[in-house]
């Protein structure tokens, strides 16, 4: 490590993905549909939440912030991911690197702690009918948001702190599609054993803990399910815990992977596929999943579009 030339890098080239260049065409069409479906899906469900108020109820509350998080959590990397793809010049600032890589933690983080924040107004909508508007109260679920907002605001900038002291050598390639902090340190020629401390305990707190806090949510929903004796109410509980578990497993399965559990048997090609996983498809599916399939959102589409089509009709 301290063979390697040091040198001011006021500029990092992103390698992007390993994809031939005859097909280079085909799928930037398809990471574009991709990210407008992203964009619209999430959209779609904030001013729906917006404008409709048979949904200003805990639940959408939450909804809303996931979606913000997905659209922004997408946005981070998919735009200049396209640009790469057309483009001749595929490199970043040092500044746009960490600008970068403190929104993909920021948001990345966000959507961990609105995860569990969800998967607990389920289980206690679930398991807590008759004290489910007692319990969570307005108070309650502000205090959620705003915790969540500041937790991941302190984790984001405090990485992003960490990596900006660090030194980089003459190698300023970075196998990667955009600024991941695990590529970053491998690229540096400073001692990288704080930030990795750092990872592998704030990872814990970010990652592991709320993944295990939502599968106990989902695992006392399904328990409190089957005590039930209703054919429709277990296959409606095991619908949703099912393809919620599913995107919850996608994200925090390749996150804690890559971040928490290295492997030297990873290969860039495994590595980049697993970052796709959850920067591109978890925000793309999550509308889906958790809200344009339900009946609240079908009827306030139903409501919303109605009203703004009654005026033009009289």
């Amino acid at each position: 490590m301290t063979g390697r030339n040091q040198t001011i890098v006021s500029e990092f080239l992103l390698l992007g993905l390993p994809i031939e260049s005859e097909h280079q065409n085909l799928f930037y069409v398809l990471f574009l549909a991709m990210y407008v479906t992203t964009v619209q899906g999430n959209l779609l469900i904030l001013v729906l939440i917006c404008l409709d108020p048979h949904l200003h109820t805990p639940m959408y509350l939450f909804l809303s912030n996931l979606s913000f998080s997905d659209l922004c959590f997408s946005s981070v990397t998919m735009p200049k991911l396209l640009q790469d793809m057309q483009s001749q010049d595929p490199s970043i600032p040092y500044a746009g690197c960490l600008t970068q890589m403190y929104f993909f933690l920021f948001f990345g983080d966000l959507e961990s702690f609105l995860l569990v924040a969800m998967a607990y107004d389920r289980y206690v909508a679930i398991c807590f009918p008759l004290h489910y508007t007692a319990i969570m109260g307005p108070r309650l679920c502000l205090s959620l948001l705003v915790l969540s907002w500041v937790l991941t605001t302190f984790h984001a900038m405090l990485h992003t702190l960490l990596m900006a002291r660090l030194h980089f050598c003459e190698d300023h390639v970075i196998p990667h599609f955009f600024c991941d902090m695990s590529a970053l340190l491998k690229l540096s020629c400073s001692d990288t054993r704080v930030n990795e401390l750092v990872i592998f305990i704030t990872g814990g707190l970010i990652l592991v803990i709320p993944f295990l806090l939502i599968i106990t949510s989902y695992a006392r929903i399904v328990s409190s399910t089957l005590k039930v004796p209703s054919a429709r109410g277990i296959r409606k509980a095991f619908s949703t815990c099912g393809s919620h578990l599913t995107v919850v497993s996608l994200f925090y399965g390749t996150v804690i992977g890559l971040y928490l559990c290295p492997s030297a048997n990873n290969s860039t090609v495994k590595e980049t596929v697993m970052a796709m996983m959850y920067t591109v498809v978890t925000p793309m599916l999550n509308p889906f999943i958790y809200s344009l399939r339900n009946r609240d959102m079908k009827g306030a589409l139903r409501r919303v579009f109605w009203r703004k089509k009654t005026p033009f009709f009289l």
